[in-house]
């Protein structure tokens, strides 16, 4: 079984650790915990390793957010993996920070990372990690707010959410959606 899973961020030290660099942190220690290192590959960081006899592909698309799509779609292609196993890990302001969501589907709901990957492989029928940010940002201040850092207290938080989105995504590749989604989804 091959499972692709899509960390969503942007490149660039500037952007290194703020909200909606959430998917990039997931991964970068998803992949540590493998023992396993990134490389510079088409479109993306990428690295890949085995978990429970499962071969896991991890990539960080290197395009930038919004067309986050365009790295999705090459990999899954060129690894050959249908859409219900991969798992984008992004950044949500509709969930409150410290919640973690699966879900199977949905709309993008404003994410342009979302917008990219549904325009370019046809669908809003993939699996995603839903991780809250929060959104306790002044009106019209949105990009601000997920471009800025974590505030002290969130960072405080941050090492164990990691970790529960690493069980979140270990739970998808060996248990499937459904099942993930019963025993983490609270």
């Amino acid at each position: 079984m091959k499972y692709l899973i899509i960390g969503l961020g942007n490149i660039g030290p500037e952007y290194a650790d703020t909200r909606h660099n959430i998917g990039f942190m997931v991964a970068d220690e998803f992949a540590k915990q493998a023992h396993s290192s990134f490389f510079n590959m088409r479109l993306a960081y990428y690295t890949e390793f085995t978990y429970k006899s499962r071969n896991i592909f991890v990539i960080k698309p290197t395009t930038y957010m919004n067309l986050s799509g365009k790295a999705v779609n090459y990999w899954m292609q060129e690894l050959r993996i249908p859409k219900e196993n991969i798992l984008v890990v992004v950044d949500d302001l509709a969930l409150p920070f410290g919640t973690i969501r699966l879900k199977p589907k949905g709309s993008p709901a404003g994410h342009n990372g979302l917008k990219s990957i549904e325009a370019m492989i046809g669908s809003a029928d993939y699996p995603r990690l839903r991780f809250g940010i929060g959104d306790s940002f002044p009106k019209g201040r949105q990009v601000d707010y997920v471009l800025s850092g974590f505030d002290p207290d969130e960072q405080k938080e941050l090492p164990a959410l990691i970790d529960r989105s690493i069980e979140f995504i270990q739970s998808f590749v060996t248990a499937g959606t459904e099942l993930t989604m019963t025993r983490f989804n609270k």
